[in-house]
């Protein structure tokens, strides 16, 4: 499996940008898939993930510093994820990955141990 993520550029601060994640089989669309970041120095971090489980919009959850601001969605028959992301801060500024795996659980969701294929990573820098 592959994923191939885009979309990350140099934004001002209270900017937006939309990160797409396609993925090179359909099987994945049943997959988790989520986000993470990695900032120079630091862990790579969950951002947002979403599973297709508990109804037709399935279950997404969000890292608490980016709760209201982004969104995550997906598309079924285009096999794609997308992170809208909104009010951009300096913070933000990392490295954003989209990974995808087939945890069913909302603990899972957020485990980096649940996803064991991963895209290249798209940068995204937000100025102050």
């Amino acid at each position: 499996v592959q994923l191939q993520a885009s979309g990350g550029g140099l934004v001002q601060t209270g900017d937006s940008l939309r990160l797409s994640c396609v993925a090179s089989e359909p099987t994945v669309s049943n997959h988790a898939i989520a986000w993470y970041r990695q900032a120079p120095g630091k862990e790579r971090e969950f951002v947002a993930g979403h599973m297709w489980s508990g109804g037709s919009r399935g279950i997404s959850s969000y890292a608490d510093s980016v709760k209201g601001r982004f969104t995550i969605s997906r598309d079924k028959v285009k096999n794609t994820v997308d992170l809208q992301m909104n009010s951009l801060k300096p913070e933000d500024t990392a490295v954003y990955y989209c990974a995808a795996g087939l945890t069913g659980t909302i603990s899972g969701l957020r485990l980096r141990s649940s996803y064991p294929y991963w895209g290249q990573g798209t940068q995204v820098t937000v100025s102050s």
